[in-house]
């Protein structure tokens, strides 16, 4: 006989959520900034991790047997991102846990294909778990709410990505610049990035555009001989291509939230390498502070606010004619639009309340 689930213990202090994660900033800012009903868990901290961290990863909410031991401390389960490592067994189990006390799966699909993993069956697999499981769907944009009804006949609802820059910051005027900087940020070479080929099509348009530089950012750690992103060859060219004047290059440690928002307001173009994904932070980010972006059409970038595209992706390649044209039209067109502080508080009070409205259905 199958098991009968226990039905979930509502709190009266409102709806508690188990986030995965919660601590990120994305899902801190789907909360009103003042209280509104929901509470989110925090996360537990990884075994390992000083108890000063901030670090959410890897979340220790996705084991069954946390779930079983704490599952009276909240009311439905949200999952947002952070399961690379799970396999479908494990998932499985998971959704399995939250049946058996009753706990209803909230699941937003940030990504359709991870832009960590250079192969999509892993996260295809995990998303052939979930998307069917979740008791409600949320995602960003309306392609990719179309893509989920297309392969899996479910309805997700579109809410924004909120604002990533606290609002005191996202208030502050841009700096003054006389020259148009392009920015590309390798980071630690992504597994969805290109960086070479786009960087090559960035160094010779800039030199083309009266008062145009290019600016190429990247970890250190791509410099290390023993990192995992270690790239010799890549940094030979960036260098050569530097040492002819045709871009800057920075090599650094990671950036902190300041450090991120300087840089990108420093910016007048960031441009995005990327040959697969979905959606992105970075481009919010870029939003909040004034920043154009240069997108690829294989995501659904440009449907988070409109952005020149080009044509990039995994089984195309590059269109260089469509990149040169994407930096000339943000050449053209600057300023970039900027979301105001007002849109943003507005919005992010819309998206708070819309969760909590899907939380009460849920649990309804």
């Amino acid at each position: 006989m199958a098991e009968t689930p226990t039905q979930p213990a509502r709190s009266p202090h409102g709806i508690r959520v188990a986030s995965v994660p919660a601590g990120h900033v994305y899902v801190r800012h789907c909360s009103a900034p003042t209280p509104d009903g929901v509470r989110r868990l925090a996360d537990p901290r990884p075994d390992g991790s000083p108890s000063t961290s901030q670090r959410w990863w890897p979340p220790v909410m996705l084991d069954p047997a946390w779930v079983r031991v704490h599952h009276e401390q909240f009311d439905l389960f949200h999952l947002h991102f952070g399961f690379d490592a799970q396999s479908p067994d494990q998932l499985t189990a998971l959704v399995q846990e939250l049946r058996r006390h009753g706990k209803p799966l909230v699941y937003t699909v940030h990504d359709l294909r991870n832009p960590h993993q250079a192969d999509p069956k892993p996260h295809d697999a995990a998303l052939d778990v979930l998307v069917p499981a979740a008791d409600q769907l949320i995602t960003l944009t309306p392609g990719a709410a179309q893509a989920i009804r297309s392969r899996w006949n479910r309805v997700a609802t579109v809410l924004p990505h909120p604002h990533v820059v606290e609002l005191p910051r996202l208030a502050r005027p841009r700096p003054a610049r006389e020259r148009f900087r392009i920015g590309v940020h390798a980071k630690s070479l992504r597994p969805n990035m290109a960086v070479l080929p786009v960087v090559r099509v960035l160094a010779d348009t800039a030199a083309e555009l009266p008062d145009a530089e290019l600016l190429v950012n990247i970890h250190r750690e791509v410099a290390d001989p023993a990192a995992p992103a270690y790239a010799p060859e890549l940094l030979r060219e960036l260098g050569a291509l530097a040492d002819h004047g045709l871009l800057a290059l920075r090599i650094h440690d990671y950036f902190d939230d300041d450090q991120l928002w300087d840089y990108l307001a420093s910016l007048d173009l960031s441009v995005l390498p990327y040959r697969f994904g979905t959606h992105s932070g970075w481009l919010e980010a870029c939003h909040d502070l004034g920043t154009a972006v240069a997108a690829p059409d294989c995501g659904f970038y440009a449907e988070q606010h409109p952005c020149p595209t080009y044509g990039h992706s995994q089984r195309g390649g590059l269109d260089e004619e469509s990149l040169r044209e994407a930096v000339r039209t943000a050449y053209e067109e600057r300023p970039a639009p900027r979301a105001t502080t007002k849109e943003r508080a507005r919005e992010r009070d819309r998206i708070a309340a819309a969760h909590q409205a899907l939380y009460a259905q849920a649990l309804g």
